[in-house]
């Protein structure tokens, strides 16, 4: 009977594993959008001012960009899944704050209370999921993981519309409360523990990222209202640049880095970094404005225009595992590649389309092909990023790399945006289409630019792999972190 069942228990690990990460990163995924369709309403409930609701979306993407590598370091250092259920359960408890909020500045505190748990939860997410799952099913985990995380993104504005229609504003907070106390106690009884190498804290590198981040992110989410030659926002900028500056340099000599620089002498370590920061600039500030455009333009509702959304949304659900499989066969390089190509040429689809008077299936062809460019891009760029270092750097690497993803998608807002007011507006449907075109191009080309460097990616791995020193079999996408 022993000798049955203990085959199993791989197996069975690796099923909670992805359930639990999935789960997990889809609602912190979600709420970077889910506020955005709520926002009159809470304006109407609570009052306060345009700043003010701005500030509802951006406290939860401040605290999420520049915590997510502390969030890494703190659970190499004291237990990835102790640290997952603790981020698990900050998150829970600022989710309810939130939609108990009698007032904006609670609701905004609240919203930065969800930014740090979803900071510590994500990262880990990914580390987890590496060690409970074997190297060659790996692919098809990450598949999973990032079909939630796309569906998250592209039904935010869905989800917020229909529950603050049939509803309360309130309950796009209170829908995260059930699924985190589900989740917690699974997580710590259905995973497995693990740590990573660093015996203390790099506090200073953590100081100096998070100051660094935080003061780019800022200047970007405040340039268009602020002015982008204002104080505060060069400020912002040059604050931000020195400190990151100062970051590298101490990574260099600390003896225990939060982020060790020899990582980036992998080419594909850094290719698909990069890349990965270019293509959230081109689809979030695509996103931003395109969900706008139905609502303003074609004249649908929040919940309508979600809807509408719907082939961009199905289709990472789709191409996501599938994208995961075929990286196992052929290798994430080629399926990243092709996908950030067809975002590319999706965004230039809805640019050639977009008119003030245009009908919705015109714009089907543009919507399948972003959706399926997206659910080819999440899965295998995290298997890139998880193969390119040793198991106990995993948790360092994921971070990084969700931070530069997070910093792309507030820049994108903000370049996007500044594009589109530099050529059009609100006032007309033909001078909000004016604004978008340009936009979109923009997009497109950075879009188009992830996929050139992607394809510049090593494809042979172990030749500059930085584990290499381990013992024999030593690329990490061969070695299974688990167990």
């Amino acid at each position: 009977m022993h000798e049955h069942r203990k085959p199993r228990t791989p197996r069975a690990n690796a099923v909670w594993a992805v359930v639990i990460t999935s789960m997990a990163g889809f609602i912190a995924a979600l709420d970077n959008l889910i506020v955005t369709t709520a926002l009159p309403s809470i304006r109407k409930d609570l009052g306060g001012g345009l700043e003010d609701l701005e500030w509802t979306v951006s406290a939860y993407t401040l605290t999420f960009a520049v915590l997510l590598m502390f969030g890494a370091s703190l659970g190499d250092r004291f237990g990835r899944r102790r640290l997952f259920a603790i981020g698990l359960a900050i998150f829970t408890a600022a989710s309810a704050a939130a939609a108990l909020a009698p007032g904006m500045s609670e609701l905004i505190a609240a919203r930065a209370a969800q930014g740090v748990g979803a900071a510590i939860v994500t990262p880990l997410t990914l580390t987890l999921l590496a060690a409970a799952v074997p190297a060659e099913r790996r692919g098809m985990a990450f598949g999973v993981w990032g079909a939630a995380g796309g569906i998250a993104v592209a039904t935010g504005p869905l989800i917020g519309g229909t529950l603050t229609e049939h509803l309360s504003w309130q309950w796009i907070f209170w829908v995260n409360v059930p699924l985190g106390l589900a989740l917690i106690p699974l997580a710590l009884l259905r995973l497995d523990e693990s740590h990573g190498p660093n015996p203390s804290l790099d506090l200073v590198g953590t100081v100096l990222v998070s100051g660094g981040l935080f003061g780019i992110v800022y200047a970007l989410v405040r340039g268009n209202a602020e002015g982008w030659t204002s104080t505060p926002v060069l400020g912002g900028f040059f604050a931000g640049a020195a400190m990151l500056v100062g970051f590298v340099l101490y990574e260099l000599r600390a003896e225990h880095p939060m982020l060790p620089m020899r990582l980036f002498r992998h080419r594909s370590f850094s290719a698909i970094n990069v890349a990965s920061l270019l293509m959230f600039l081109g689809m979030f500030g695509a996103i931003f404005l395109l969900s706008q455009y139905l609502q303003t333009v074609g004249g649908y509702s929040p919940m309508e225009a979600g809807v509408r959304m719907l082939p961009w949304t199905a289709m990472p659900m789709i191409a996501g595992p599938l994208a995961g499989a075929l990286s196992d066969r052929i290798g994430g390089a080629p399926v990243v590649t092709a996908g950030m190509a067809l975002n590319a040429v999706g965004l230039g689809l809805w640019a050639l389309a977009v008119e003030p008077q245009v009908s919705y299936t015109s714009l089907l062809p543009a919507l399948i092909v972003c959706g399926t460019g997206m659910g080819m891009f999440f899965a295998p760029s995290a298997n890139l990023v998880m193969s390119t270092v040793r198991p106990e750097e995993q948790g360092i690497a994921s971070g990084a790399n969700n931070a530069i993803r997070e910093v792309g998608g507030a820049v994108g807002v903000a370049s996007l945006a500044a594009v589109f007011s530099a050529q059009g507006g609100y006032g007309s449907a033909s001078l909000f289409v004016d604004g978008l075109v340009p936009a979109l191009w923009v997009g497109a080309g950075a879009v188009a630019l992830a996929a050139a460097v992607a394809l510049g990616m090593s494809r042979d791995r172990k030749a500059e792999d930085p584990g290499m020193d381990l013992p024999a079999g030593d690329a990490v996408a061969d070695v299974p972190v688990a167990t």
